[in-house]
């Protein structure tokens, strides 16, 4: 009944990185990007574009991810930093923060990390905690 009402985003696939491909640096990239391989550097789409990044149960990113959507169903090691809808299937695992405007998360999904609401949609990541704190002191210590 419910789930009648959800509409499912339909990714066209522009990119491919197959199963037994490994890349080396960073990867730019507009459309929609599948991940079956490893990618030992930073994917980043542009935040406007709607683009849409897929990384299967085999995939593995090593190094930061920074995308308009993401469905991830693999292995992230770096931090997550998605403007608009975040997607963690049942065999995503993430060593890293997830910063997020919306977010799905299914049971059996690991986050190793913080899970932190940006509802800015700029998809970078407020200040740490400790800013406010120091913050809040020097005020503290003005006003005295």
């Amino acid at each position: 009944m419910w789930g009648n009402r959800r509409k499912k985003k339909v990714t066209q696939i522009d990119s491919l990185i197959g199963k037994d491909t490994v890349i080396t640096g960073d990867v730019q990239f507009t459309g929609g990007l599948h991940i079956d391989g490893k990618v030992k550097g930073n994917i980043v789409a542009a935040e406007d574009s709607g683009s849409v990044l897929t990384l299967s149960e085999q995939g593995v990113i090593e190094g930061e991810v920074r995308v308009p959507n993401v469905i991830l169903n693999g292995k992230v090691i770096g931090n997550v930093y998605v403007a608009e809808n975040v997607e963690l299937a049942v065999s995503a695992r993430i060593f890293g923060n997830v910063y997020y405007n919306v977010i799905e998360m299914a049971m059996g999904a690991e986050v190793n990390g913080s899970l932190i609401h940006s509802g800015d949609n700029t998809g970078k990541p407020p200040l740490p905690l400790e800013h406010d704190a120091k913050e809040n002191e020097k005020k503290q210590e003005t006003e005295s």
